[in-house]
């Protein structure tokens, strides 16, 4: 039995449903893989707790789901130990790094935390895209320089495998072209809007139902899909250029959705048609390849207009390949959270 000790830095939405799908999927992981996830330490913004021997994931999540803080798990919570120093003293093989996206504060404390881990030879699996952002090659050598792994794939879709899909299915082709609508609430409150919701209460319901951003403007103004789209021509385009230049949010020429027309939403409604954000990086002569992100009409032939209100998609265009579409229903966070298990799979199986 292959034992992996495992660190989880943030216990949000993510990271709680991480510890639901550790604890359901423990048996299988163990009969099929020879694999035995064990959490040893996890933090939140109360602080951390740590046990070598591992902790009981079912507390943990007794814990979040009830509104408390990992810091109060019965003798192994430290109130007053932040996640960085968790990081830099437990003894772990992987970081599993799920904090919220801080791009505000340099991506901080994700960044720092996924440093630490791998300079201290953990490999990392992180969902949060700021660290990606601001240091994606960076990352990328730090973790070669000391022979570990770095995942990142449910920072650009949910639970859609994007990334693994044109790194490892589309060896060999030039992609020539990405459409993709990689955030999903943009979608579902344009539809709401379409229903006949104001802006407000669509906004209000998707914050109730936790697919909006604590930082509504993150999602509305097209950041977040901006991020995407840096992060997935980053990984997936093998040109000399981005690798000594990786793309940036300021080459993402951006629209946000708070400007559009209630009225046209409710018109492409009801001539069957829908706005999504769409996210595009189109290859132009030299090589390079012009980024953007805004609202787009899509007619029902267009591959990604057909999706529905929280389903998220991606079409690339190859030259040897022809042009492949993957959609995802993301209903809840859970193949978000998924997406951890499926890198930390990719790394250990």
């Amino acid at each position: 039995m292959n034992r992996v000790r495992l660190l989880l830095v943030g216990l949000g939405n993510l990271g709680t449903r991480f510890c639901g799908i550790l604890l359901d999927k423990g048996p299988l992981l163990r009969g099929r893989y020879g694999l035995e996830l064990r959490l040893v330490g996890a933090a939140d913004s109360g602080g951390a707790a740590y046990h070598e021997e591992g902790l009981n994931l079912a507390e943990v999540m007794r814990l979040k789901e009830s509104g408390d803080t990992v810091a109060h798990y019965p003798d192994a919570g430290f109130p007053d130990w932040p996640a960085l120093e968790l990081v830099g003293a437990a003894q772990a093989d992987m970081l599993l790094e799920a904090s919220p996206v801080n791009m505000r504060q340099a991506a901080e404390p994700g960044l720092s935390c996924i440093r630490t881990a791998l300079q201290r030879g953990m490999h990392v699996v992180t969902a949060n895209k700021g660290p990606i952002i601001l240091a994606y090659r960076e990352l990328h050598d730090l973790a070669a320089e000391n022979g570990v792994q770095l995942r990142f794939d449910g920072a650009v879709a949910g639970g859609l495998p994007v990334l693994y899909l044109a790194r490892r299915d589309l060896r060999g082709a030039r992609i020539l072209r990405i459409e993709a609508v990689p955030n999903l609430v943009t979608g579902y409150v344009m539809d709401l809007v379409g229903e006949g919701f104001s802006w407000n209460q669509a906004l209000v319901r998707a914050s109730r139902e936790g697919v909006l951003e604590a930082d509504a403007r993150w999602d509305l103004d097209g950041w977040d899909a901006a991020a995407k789209l840096v992060i997935l021509v980053n990984a997936i385009i093998e040109e000399a250029a981005l690798r000594e230049r990786p793309a940036r949010m300021e080459d993402v020429a951006r629209t946000g959705i708070l400007d559009l027309d209630p009225d046209a939403l409710q018109r492409a409604r009801e001539e069957g048609r829908r706005y999504r954000l769409l996210a595009q990086a189109e290859r132009r002569g030299g090589g390079d390849f012009l980024l953007s992100v805004g609202p787009e009409l899509l007619a029902p032939e267009h591959p990604l207009g057909r999706l529905g209100s929280k389903q998220m998609g991606v079409v690339l265009t190859t030259d040897i390949y022809g042009t492949i579409v993957a959609t995802i229903d993301e209903q809840d966070p859970v193949p978000s959270a998924a997406s951890m298990l499926r890198d930390l799979l990719d790394i250990m199986v």
